[in-house]
């Protein structure tokens, strides 16, 4: 289904602005809702302030989202604190028809896997330029412990990927976990499920940004028509 607009073109933060409004409908009143991170997030935040006195609060996957929540008067419990989750809203860099993703352009893929796990659903919030047949076109990241970035991208070679340590400010990259990102180019990951599983079992790899064991089940995604919904089994 999709909500009709104005025959007029909308900008791509206008777009997010729109599927961050949408989002507001599958939070749960009274509970605490599981909040990702990046500017498509900062949309849904922004709109989740204007109902804060009518959830106890959030779960945040990073540092900047909860500075974010927090600046806007919604009071953030630690992951650790919450048992269960009923929605995690967040973003994604690519999603495919089955609702699976690929997440970590913010460099908060671990925590936003963990908080995702946690959770009943998961409502991925993008524009229509992150739907995508096949996974791989956008650089996959990968959050690796420091001393194993060269081997990692090693591997990553003899699969026909190119792997490159994420810099800021001249220096690798440091997340929120104290891990470094390697950003894989070159891929086509045609099975995210097993693809995720074999990476996953790397030595020094902390997390990787495929998400297909903790998939989408709703995507709001804004289109040129409005916000689209996709739903996946």
């Amino acid at each position: 289904m999709s909500n009709p607009l104005p025959n007029t073109a909308l900008t791509q933060d206008e777009l997010k602005t729109l599927v961050g409004q949408a989002a507001l409908q599958y939070v749960v009143r009274g509970e605490i809702v599981g909040v990702g991170t990046g500017s498509t997030v900062n949309k849904f935040i922004d709109a989740l302030a204007t109902i804060k006195d009518e959830i106890k609060g959030a779960v945040s996957s990073s540092v900047a989202s909860t500075e974010r929540l927090r600046a806007c008067g919604i009071k953030v419990f630690e992951a650790a604190d919450v048992d269960e989750l009923s929605v995690y809203i967040d973003g994604a860099d690519e999603i495919d028809h089955n609702g699976f993703m690929i997440k970590g352009g913010g460099a908060a893929l671990t925590r936003e896997k963990i908080v995702a796990a946690q959770s009943k659903k998961f409502v991925c919030i993008a524009d229509a330029s992150k739907l995508v047949e096949t996974l791989g076109t956008f650089p996959l990241p990968i959050e690796v412990i420091p001393m194993a970035t060269a081997r990692v991208i090693k591997q990553f070679a003899a699969m026909g990927g190119e792997g490159t340590v994420r810099m800021k400010e001249g220096k690798p990259l440091v997340t929120d976990n104290g891990q470094h990102i390697v950003d894989v180019t070159g891929l086509q990951i045609k099975d995210p499920l097993a693809f995720e599983s074999t990476i996953s079992q790397w030595p020094g790899v902390v997390t990787v940004g495929v998400f297909a064991h903790q998939k989408a089940q709703v995507c709001l995604l804004g289109t040129a028509s409005g916000v689209k919904t996709l739903a996946f089994e």
